[in-house]
């Protein structure tokens, strides 16, 4: 079996899928993709990911990106793992929704916040400031609809008892607002599932290999 390729950088939308193999205990392999040399604005890794984003798995003769069909793809492809519930179940319909969400709704307007030059005229500094502004407040709104989740599923994870790729991924966007005037882990119960995520060895692997230092969340 030919060992699967993650090209990521550290801390990027590479991390949930890091974690899902980490969680997984399959060989793969870790390859760098270097943002602070614009490596992934590379021919090289256009061919790869003509969008120029990290990551991109490597599976065979499969080349995916998009973060969250990298992690679905690996939940798929090792049932033992229980990464997923079943098909065709009314948990499976309930993952997919906050799949989703995780990737289209917190995950886009976390981009937003930092990016937010992306979406005035060059130059507009005072439009820059307001965006960012605006996408915390709505990242912040976005938080408290994961905390009333673990709330209302009685955790300890997203779904619930049942451990997914969702929490990977959960994980990793929370580490995203660790420096916002209001983070995920001041709220109690994210905060508690995020030390819990913390806490699990393959969280810890994946840190270790990234070489992240503290504080994590």
């Amino acid at each position: 079996m030919t060992a699967k390729k993650l090209f990521y950088y550290p801390s990027n939308a590479s991390m949930a899928p890091h974690i899902v193999l980490e969680e997984i205990g399959q060989p793969f392999e870790l390859v760098l993709v270097d943002r602070k040399h614009n490596e992934h604005k590379s021919a090289e890794y256009l061919r790869l990911n003509p969008n120029g984003l990290i990551p991109v798995l490597a599976d065979g003769d499969m080349v995916l990106y998009e973060t969250a069909a990298i992690c679905l793809h690996l939940a798929d492809t090792s049932p033992e793992s229980d990464l997923a519930p079943k098909l065709a179940t009314p948990e499976r319909a309930e993952f997919y929704k906050w799949l989703m969400w995780l990737t289209n709704t917190l995950q886009s307007t976390l981009i937003v916040y930092f990016y937010p030059e992306r979406w005035v005229d060059v130059g507009n500094v005072a439009g820059v400031d307001q965006v960012r502004a605006h996408a915390e407040s709505k990242i912040g709104a976005l938080l408290e609809q994961l905390e009333q989740q673990l709330q209302s599923s009685g955790g300890p994870w997203l779904l619930g008892d049942e451990y997914s790729i969702l929490d990977p991924y959960a994980f990793m966007l929370c580490r995203w607002t660790r420096g916002f005037t209001q983070p995920a882990r001041e709220r109690a119960l994210l905060g508690q599932y995020l030390q819990r995520m913390l806490a699990r060895p393959a969280v810890q692997r994946m840190l270790k290999t990234e070489g992240l230092a503290a504080p994590f969340v």
